[in-house]
């Protein structure tokens, strides 16, 4: 199964960005452990912090044989009407995960504008967010 991760902004940064809410790993860390999670699959990456770029990608996703979609598009998730519209039209799963509790942070990050478009939201886990969101894909793809 061909599976795209996005991760949006800031996720670079994992490891020294507010290490109490998204722990010491890195990104490359997290994308290592994925990989070797999920060895039948094959499982892509992109990380951006420009919506224009992730809004690209996923439209290219429509068309280049990804049968499913793991996001976490950082702080986009709260604002981006335009993500929002990117993401809608994708047939294929699509998942939203988050590293920390969105429900338990402040108040404007409870609301998640991408997430009304995704077939479910996996939040609170820790990089485990992002196993879940695959097995998610799985379960979908099995429907």
């Amino acid at each position: 199964m061909k599976i795209l991760i996005i991760n949006g902004p800031n996720l670079n940064l994992l490891g020294t960005r507010d290490t109490g809410i998204y722990g010491t790993g890195t990104l490359e860390e997290l994308q290592s452990f994925i990989s070797k999670s999920f060895k039948e699959h094959k499982i892509s990456f992109f990380q951006s912090n420009v919506e224009g770029e992730i809004i690209n990608k996923l439209q290219e996703a429509m068309v280049d044989g990804t049968q499913g979609i793991v996001t976490n598009l950082g702080a986009y998730t709260h604002t981006s009407v335009a993500l929002r519209d990117a993401l809608e039209p994708i047939s294929f799963p699509k998942v939203e995960v988050h590293i920390s509790n969105i429900h338990a942070r402040e108040k404007f990050r409870e609301k998640s504008l991408t997430g009304e478009v995704m077939d479910g939201i996996i939040t609170g886990f820790g990089k485990y967010s992002y196993i879940l969101g695959v097995q998610a894909i799985e379960h979908l793809s099995n429907q």
